[in-house]
């Protein structure tokens, strides 16, 4: 049962030594997601044999272009290799405007449906679920509307322990001990201990996508105990002040957050286009929290099942 996501793109503002525009491509046990998709997002996902038609949903944090201009042209591509498939988008209300208009002076109908979910920036809510996990909203403060994206599992039934199980124990029974259930006959006399036939279900999963935003300290609530975190980390520490005063954040301020939430693991990317060496981002932030690491391009991240 997967969980992984895999880094597309990593750079901020403009593309810049082969680093690319952000997005991520993230698997969640059968469904795949798309967070995020700047410019030049199709050719990674060809670059690192992604499929963009099993995408089942497309997540947008803001509508700065290197988060979102590569939309546009993957609807494109996706309608002319023939997808039938419906799409869900989410993002902010604005960007059903700039979908249309493109589509309309191309004058392009797409033969799929893309179902269009508007979500409140600044305002932490629940946006999509399915049966295995939920997504929710992590209001973030840039210099527009901007939000992050908060991927966790619904709990996991029980496990079933067959070294123990009596034969011919029916299909029936094994639903029941899968609901947490113990198993009684028809008398009402208790058979089987659910705790005797089972092992502790698998903890829950979760991945926190945190996009453009200022050092919110207010964050490690929302955050807390998630498995991988990725926050933007545009800037070194000895530009702190330039990381303030346009809403974005440093790698120390990352490493801080990851910290102060009892995060998993660290994932730092968005990175200025000032700085050609990123190995001391990884450096400056393992100073507050070892399991930091680059959102290197074509690295794969998997949260193991515990």
């Amino acid at each position: 049962m997967p969980f992984k996501v895999t880094i597309l793109g990593s750079n901020s503002a403009i593309p810049a030594y082969g680093r690319h525009h952000t997005a991520q491509y993230l698997q969640i046990k059968n469904k795949r997601f798309l967070i995020d998709c700047g410019e030049g997002t199709q050719n990674q996902l060809k670059r690192y044999k992604l499929s963009a038609q099993k995408l089942n949903a497309i997540f947008i944090s803001h509508l700065h272009g290197d988060h979102y201009l590569g939309l546009v042209g993957l609807l494109s591509s996706m309608h002319l290799q023939g997808r039938t498939a419906s799409l869900h988008l989410y993002g902010p209300l604005g960007l059903r405007e700039i979908i249309t208009l493109h589509f309309k002076y191309s004058d392009t109908t797409l033969r799929y449906k893309v179902n269009f979910y508007p979500y409140e920036p600044n305002k932490e809510e629940q946006i999509y679920e399915d049966k295995n996990i939920t997504v929710s909203t992590i209001p973030l403060e840039h210099r527009i509307e901007c939000s992050g994206f908060l991927f966790k599992e619904k709990e996991h039934p029980v496990r079933i322990n067959k070294d123990k199980l009596p034969e011919d124990f029916s299909l029936e029974n094994i639903g029941r001990l899968k609901k947490g259930e113990d198993i009684f006959d028809r008398t009402g006399k208790l058979m089987f201990k659910n705790s005797d036939l089972t092992v502790p279900a698998h903890s829950r999963r979760s991945y926190a996508y945190c996009s453009d935003t200022k050092y919110l300290p207010h964050l490690k609530e929302q955050l807390k105990g998630v498995d991988l975190l990725y926050h933007e980390a545009t800037f070194l520490d000895e530009n702190e002040l330039r990381a303030s005063n346009t809403f974005h954040a440093t790698a120390g301020q990352a490493a801080q957050l990851a910290k102060d939430s009892k995060a998993g693991k660290l994932l730092l990317g968005h990175f200025s286009a000032r700085y050609k060496d990123l190995a001391p981002f990884e450096i400056e932030a393992r100073k507050l929290f070892e399991e930091s690491y680059l959102a290197t391009e074509g690295t794969t991240f998997e949260i193991p099942l515990e």
